[in-house]
């Protein structure tokens, strides 16, 4: 059996970041995620859907993350049930994240988010971990937003690199 979601989009409102009655953080949000075609007038719509996630994660995104925010999410559906005001069985359904990247910098974010996984060696400027690990990691790599064949459309390629 296979039960995995991968998501990327906008939160659609802050972060409501809750404790269970032993202590335990939990924080739900909604991701507005763009469907990629158009509808018959030609505006691309949007599905909105609702995250849970748990502990020191929590936290971070209640923390670091806002309305507008862009974010990758990792994890499972599950469905879960409770009894309504007027006694009827109410079918809720998200997704619980098992990871949440914050996809802006923190300019982006107006200062409240971050590039980058909510784990890693923390210090006090930066609690996502050293800048400078994570650009030196990322040598080699293209930004989302750099075009790899600008100039005269060729890119080098070794032959260590091909896969076969």
């Amino acid at each position: 059996m296979m039960n995995r979601v991968v998501l990327v989009g906008r939160l659609t409102r802050d972060p409501e970041l809750r404790y269970t009655p032993n202590g335990v953080p939990v924080t739900t949000f909604t991701l507005a995620v763009n469907r990629t075609f158009t509808n018959q007038q030609g505006e691309r719509e949007a599905d909105f859907i609702n995250c849970v996630v748990w502990r020191r994660a929590a936290e971070n995104v209640a923390n670091y993350l806002k309305k507008g925010s862009l974010a990758g999410v990792d994890g499972r559906l599950q469905t879960r049930s409770y009894e309504g005001q007027d006694g009827r069985r109410v079918y809720v359904t998200e997704v619980l994240a098992e990871s949440v990247q914050f996809l802006e910098p923190r300019s982006a974010s107006s200062d409240r988010g971050d590039s980058g996984f909510y784990g890693g060696p923390r210090d006090q400027d930066n609690p996502f971990g050293n800048q400078n690990q994570r650009q030196n990691n990322n040598q080699g790599y293209t930004r989302i937003d750099e075009d790899p064949f600008a100039g005269d459309g060729q890119i080098d390629i070794s032959d260590d690199d091909l896969p076969f």
